[in-house]
């Protein structure tokens, strides 16, 4: 993983690889990448809303019936550290969530990368917007998105995808994920792909701070 901010932004910790994992985190506005822009519809029913995850296509569907709402491209988890299978329901939802496990030391202009355990100052956790809970520490939120498994088993959604499949499902949503998905062959191939891979590294004096989470810059929902 890259360090273009090695003289500011320090690492704590023995083979963390704090900076590997936050760099992967970053929301597309803040680091720099381009902006993602994606259509959402607005549901005729909200209880009929339900979540698809492909974890081979790395692909995400919010349906209503045979209504495609939303289509979008997504990270899932390592080998090592998989996004779990099966049937789960969303059960918890924050705009503006921040890890309690990883993230910022701030003393005064210095900020520095760590783990809550390590953290001194005053610890920041890393933004996770748009957290949409499935399991215990496992959720939807915003990040970067890249070609092959990046995350430790949540599911990341670049820039305003985030905040749309926030405004798409609500507490009781049902989410199936799975190796492959029906609409992997139908819907699948139209999706937009992301590659974060080559993104430049967050500025962590941003990070620390409300502009971490990228805002959509129109209408959430058509």
């Amino acid at each position: 993983m890259r360090m273009r901010h090695v003289s500011r932004f320090i690492l704590i910790g023995s083979g963390v690889g704090i900076l590997s994992l936050l760099t992967g985190c970053a929301t597309s506005r803040v680091a720099g990448g381009k902006l993602y822009h994606v259509t959402a519809y607005r549901p005729h029913d909200p209880s009929a809303v339900r979540v698809k995850v492909s974890l081979s296509k790395q692909n995400i569907y919010v349906m209503e019936g045979d209504r495609c709402l939303m289509a979008v491209a997504c990270s899932v988890g390592l080998a090592n550290k998989p996004t779990p299978h099966g049937n789960f329901t969303i059960y918890a939802k924050q705009e503006h969530k921040r890890s309690g496990e990883y993230g910022f030391s701030v003393q005064g202009n210095t900020v520095v990368a760590t783990t809550a355990g390590h953290a001194g100052g005053h610890y920041v956790g890393y933004p996770m917007g748009y957290w949409c809970e499935f399991a215990p520490g496992y959720g939807f939120h915003q990040g970067f998105v890249h070609p092959v498994p990046r995350t430790h088993g949540c599911i990341r959604l670049k820039g305003e995808a985030a905040a749309k499949f926030f405004a798409l499902v609500r507490t009781g949503t049902p989410v199936n994920i799975a190796t492959t998905q029906p609409e992997d062959a139908t819907i699948g191939p139209t999706v937009q792909r992301v590659d974060d891979s080559r993104t430049p590294d967050p500025d962590p004096h941003v990070m620390v701070t409300d502009a971490a989470f990228e805002s959509p810059s129109g209408p959430l929902l058509e």
